[in-house]
């Protein structure tokens, strides 16, 4: 059996498509034996756990220790469950999990490396213990270099890799952020398109801006009304709508063009319907280390709803995939924006199809689960 392990990771659309989503592809398509463990704040856990296994019956839902900087005090109890289950290995999602992993299963661990840890977690403010800040190199390094394997959602990440924790192993495959079913499965045509429109308010010929996620700190969302101002000053038929909260910044844009922005907080469920209203999706974002590696799955859903996406320079490997693919601009270069037709929204969508659904990493999800099984049957034998 082999364990996939989070760490302080709640239920959400991400948690959804890129935990759930994959456990169940391991298993129902390459027959993997895995089952997820996942360690959630205590704070109202009961409720987290219901969630959690309304979507995986079978996930072990279990309550951390309070404070995430006490990681380390979660390590008898997850060996407890290894003693149980006794797993193989333990695929640990981020650095806290795989860390976890390492102090409870020796030497039996596969790091899936979701970013720049150090430095996200120095960019952006995410961590405000000290002495876990004092920590962040060592343990980042560990999880790289002592890991038996590893994933990456990006090239860049592993470039990131190799420049500042000297890694030199080839042990790894990069497998980014993919699409959950809802985006695989959307349907795509006037009828669509016209519906979720008229349920917004918005015109059929106007040009729609769309953003969709957080508000958090490295989606630069300061950013994004700079560039999103001068837009809405060139035609009345520019309009931008924002699946989010509500932000100062949309509320500044709201005091200057009214109905022309447009704000709604989805359900994850609602995403991928709602997404076919736009004509351009915004992935707008300053140049930090923790964005040059993204892998962003916002940028995957956009284009399987038939969006046209613009990027920042130098965002994880997007930026050239939307030179090469054509399927976008460079938020620095692009011109007069005009109305996409429907057969180029199919064409977008194609591309989603044909990079970044589960089916299309087969290959690295097969490397990743016979490395597995090698090295179980090496501890068996």
């Amino acid at each position: 059996m082999i364990f996939y392990l989070t760490y302080n990771d709640g239920p959400s659309g991400i948690f959804s498509s890129q935990v759930i989503d994959v456990v169940k592809h391991l298993r129902f398509n390459l027959q993997a034996k895995i089952k997820l463990v996942s360690f959630v704040s205590a704070r109202n856990f009961l409720i987290v756990r219901k969630e959690i296994k309304g979507e995986l019956p079978d996930a072990l839902v279990l309550p951390m220790f309070p404070g995430v900087f006490r990681w380390r005090a979660n390590i008898p109890l997850l060996k407890i469950i290894c003693r149980i289950f006794r797993p193989k290995l333990i695929i640990g999602r981020g650095l806290l999990a795989t860390n976890l992993a390492f102090r409870a299963h020796p030497k039996r661990t596969i790091y899936d490396g979701r970013g720049a840890i150090e430095a996200e977690w120095m960019e952006y403010d995410v961590v405000k213990s000290k002495s876990l800040l004092s920590q962040v190199h060592k343990l980042e390094n560990e999880a790289i270099n002592s890991s038996i394997f590893r994933l990456a959602v990006s090239q860049k990440l592993v470039d990131y890799w190799v420049s500042q924790f000297n890694y030199r192993k080839l042990d790894h495959v990069v497998i980014p952020c993919t699409l959950n079913e809802s985006f695989e499965n959307i349907e795509l045509n006037m009828n669509s398109i016209s519906n979720v429109r008229l349920e917004l308010g918005l015109e059929g010929d106007d040009i729609v801006f769309l953003y969709s996620g957080s508000t958090a700190g490295w989606q630069s969302f300061k950013l994004l009304h700079d560039f999103i101002q001068p837009i809405l000053l060139a035609s009345m038929r520019n309009k931008i709508v924002f699946f989010c909260d509500l932000d100062e910044n949309i509320e500044l844009l709201q005091s200057e063009f009214g109905q022309r922005v447009i704000n709604r907080k989805l359900q994850s469920s609602e995403v991928s319907k709602h997404l076919l209203a736009g004509d351009y999706g915004l992935l707008i974002r300053e140049e930090s280390v923790t964005n040059q590696v993204a892998s962003p799955v916002k940028f995957a859903e956009y284009l399987a709803s038939g969006l046209f996406v613009i990027i920042s320079e130098n965002l994880g490997d997007y930026s050239e995939f939307v030179k090469d693919k054509k399927c976008g601009y460079l938020s620095n270069e692009h011109k007069h924006l005009v109305k996409p037709e429907l057969d180029d929204k199919i064409r977008i969508k194609k591309l989603a199809n044909d990079y970044f659904t589960k089916a299309n990493y087969m290959q690295q999800y097969s490397q990743l689960i016979g490395f597995c099984e090698k090295e179980e049957h090496s501890v068996d034998s």
